[in-house]
């Protein structure tokens, strides 16, 4: 009956959510909130133009606008309201803004003035358009779009239209990767386009290049930089022959040509590891870039390079950063991994974000001394602004998703200046969240985040009161469960069914400087094991009112790997439930299934038929006859990554071994759950899940 009970509640809260009342914060709650991302700072620095992702539960799907704010926090409005898409704002110089929207089927460049008028059509070419960005040096746009190399944009449309006619459906590869993260690979890349004036001809500026820019599935115009005096720019590009993309991190950075002519160099050649984000100084003499010293390592550390421009002479700049007592007296120099590089007009003074102790702080880097400075602590900072003396950002955290901010340059005076969720917020009952240290494998600290129970009392819990403890498994596994505002693993979730929750920043997580982040490779079931294990007694030792017969455990990718893994281990007795998303189980067999096989490879040493390799090493396969905790597994028909194979195949060594078990697979969802439908499904089952076998 347990779980018919939480279904209800579940109803009840989403009803309560309409009717404005008070209530338990649910997956209802967090699809509901408005996501800002974006954010775009006006000529005159008077305004920031931003997307707002609302969702649509009706259609389905998420749903995107423009918004406006005034930088001094008085007032904030929506710019669009068409059903299409509208996104990508960029400012004009006159005041007006250019955006991406899909109002006549296709991605195309629109224009409004927002001072009043309604928006205008500026692009209608042939193929959609994935990323704009206004060049004023270039008197035009740089546009990317998905082409066939060597085809241009009618060719791609030709060839297009004979696939779509040949009745054959016979893909043939003779190369990796033939599949990348969700999609098969069809021969497209994306490529720069230069779109110059009142001009509806784009120029491609890599014609015949075979490779993708912006890399996919993860990159940006953050990776596209256009050189002083706008007749070269510069971006990130993985430029390997035959099947070697699939085991290499060798992104380079090159500088192509504005004038068409396709000529290509390549800037970052002697460096085999990863090359990227280029950024120039204001006065143009510096390209400034990120990159990690170790081939074959996706979760290195980025130092910075400074290169002059003329001659290319480089300086390296390692970003270090030293704690204050006040960070749980963290005893060592910290090495941070930076992003997003914004320069004051000085030339020397750049602002950045960076992971750092549980948090992705605001940070400040002096370039001639290399001196960093931390200007903003708690939460998770992104999309960094320079305003006259100020910096704007957005900012979120475990009880409140992005808002934008500013604040002074020397770190005072932080401002609020867009509130578009608070009064949702205000109306969900969240848990207070609390970050803790102890001592995990190796004698070394080890970080945690608690969420309290929505309806703590410290009086109730002095009386005896227990409350349920959901145990939370971070993926990556370099990445962490910090004080972070997530739209498909949100504590606040497990804390509106009841529960409170823990999540251990293990050995391997990031923030916590390069040698903690390298413990992890070579032992996956080691040390991250010993500190989930460590850190679940120091968890309630220092929370007494935590019911210590009453714990449940969930976690996807690395996280899923490790359920299966604590699963075959002593580790399980302590759990009533697991929930298992994404994840591996037979570690041998998973390199033969996944597509970026640098990554197994750094972790594991080697590929499974070489010699001293770790593959066997920590394989939760080897233990599933000791399985015994209900489990339910999870798994999505896209994620190439971790196919779903490794779902169906822990799903049948429970059944066939009688432990109680679920399978909720997802045939149109990749590693993530991402559809509104999708969403409220996955958290009903899985609160329904952990909730049910609590007695």
């Amino acid at each position: 009956m347990k779980h018919a009970i939480v279904l209800f509640c579940l109803l009840l809260v989403a009803t309560s959510a309409l009717a404005g009342e008070k209530h338990p914060f649910s997956v209802h709650d967090m699809l509901a909130m408005e996501r800002i991302s974006d954010p775009q700072v006006s000529p005159d620095g008077k305004w920031v133009a931003f997307n707002v992702r609302s969702t649509d539960l009706e259609a389905n799907r998420g749903r995107t606008d423009l918004w406006l704010a005034a930088v001094d926090g008085s007032e904030s409005r929506r710019l669009t309201t068409h059903e299409a898409g509208d996104w990508n704002p960029r400012w004009c110089l006159n005041g007006t803004i250019y955006f991406l929207s899909t109002r006549t089927g296709s991605s195309q460049i629109w224009n409004i003035d927002p001072r009043g008028g309604e928006a205008r059509q500026v692009t209608d070419l042939a193929l959609g358009i994935d990323n704009m960005e206004l060049v004023p040096d270039l008197h035009g746009f740089l546009l990317t779009m998905q082409v066939y190399p060597g085809r241009g944009l009618d060719g791609t449309v030709e060839r297009d239209a004979e696939i779509a006619a040949d009745p054959r459906t016979g893909r043939i590869y003779d190369e990796l990767m033939f599949r990348h993260w969700d999609t098969w690979e069809d021969g497209k890349r994306s490529h720069v386009f230069l779109l110059e004036g009142d001009s509806n001809t784009p120029v491609d500026l890599m014609p015949d290049l075979d490779a993708d820019v912006p890399t996919r599935p993860w990159g940006g115009m953050e990776e596209i930089a256009v050189a002083p005096g706008g007749k070269e720019i510069v971006f990130t590009a993985k430029v390997l022959p035959g099947s070697e993309p699939a085991w290499s991190t060798d992104y380079d950075l090159y500088a192509v040509r504005t004038d068409g002519s396709g000529d290509m160099r390549c800037l970052t050649e002697a460096n085999e590891a990863w090359d990227t984000e280029p950024v120039f100084t204001p006065d143009g003499k510096k390209l400034v870039y990120l990159a990690m010293d170790r081939a074959g390592f996706e979760a290195d550390r980025f130092h910075i390079e400074v290169m002059d421009w003329a001659t290319g002479a480089l300086r390296r700049i390692d970003v270090v950063f030293e704690p204050e007592k006040s960070d749980f007296d963290f005893d060592r120099e910290l090495s941070i991994s930076p992003h997003g590089l914004k320069f004051a007009s000085d030339n020397r003074t750049a602002y950045f974000t960076a992971g750092c102790l549980g948090q992705r702080s605001l940070f400040k880097l002096d370039l001639h001394d290399s001196r960093v400075s931390r200007l903003h602590k708690m939460g998770r900072h992104s999309s960094v602004s320079l305003l006259k003396g100020r910096l704007l950002f957005g900012l979120q955290h475990l009880q409140s998703p992005t808002e934008l901010y500013t604040i002074k340059t020397n770190g005072k005076d932080l401002q609020q200046i867009t509130d578009l969720n608070g009064e949702k917020i205000a109306q969900a009952m969240m848990g207070e969240p609390e970050q803790f240290t102890f001592r995990g494998a190796n004698g070394e600290m080890v970080f945690a985040y608690v969420v309290k129970p929505y309806d703590f009392s410290e009086e109730e819990a002095a009386a005896g009161k227990k409350w349920p403890l959901t145990f939370l498994v971070h993926g990556g596994p370099q990445g962490s469960f910090g004080n972070d505002f997530h739209y498909r693993w949100n504590p606040q979730a497990y804390v509106g069914a009841g529960f409170a929750t823990v999540a251990i920043d293990f050995h391997g997580s990031t923030g916590y400087g390069q040698e903690f982040t390298d413990s992890i490779t070579g032992d996956w079931g080691g040390k991250p094991y010993e500190d989930l294990v460590q850190g679940l007694a120091a968890t309630l030792a220092r929370y007494p009112w935590m019911d210590k017969d009453k714990i449940v455990a969930a976690g996807a990718s690395y996280g899923g790997y490790m359920i299966n893994w604590m699963h075959g281990q002593d580790f399980a007795r302590n759990f009533d439930a697991f929930v298992c998303h994404d994840g591996n189980l037979d570690e041998r067999m998973a390199y033969y299934d996944t597509e970026e096989l640098w990554f197994p490879e750094w972790e594991h040493g080697g590929t499974p038929f070489g010699q001293g390799n770790g593959f066997g090493k920590h394989n939760p396969i080897d233990y599933v006859q000791n399985w015994h905790v209900p489990t339910l597994v999870v798994h999505g028909g896209l994620d190439y990554r971790v196919v779903d194979t490794q779902g169906m195949s822990t799903f049948t060594a429970l059944r066939r071994q009688g432990v109680p078990a679920r399978l909720l697979y997802f045939p149109d969802e990749n590693h993530w759950v991402l559809k509104p439908q999708n969403s409220i499904q996955w958290h009903e089952e899985v609160m329904d899940w952990l909730t049910r076998w609590l007695d």
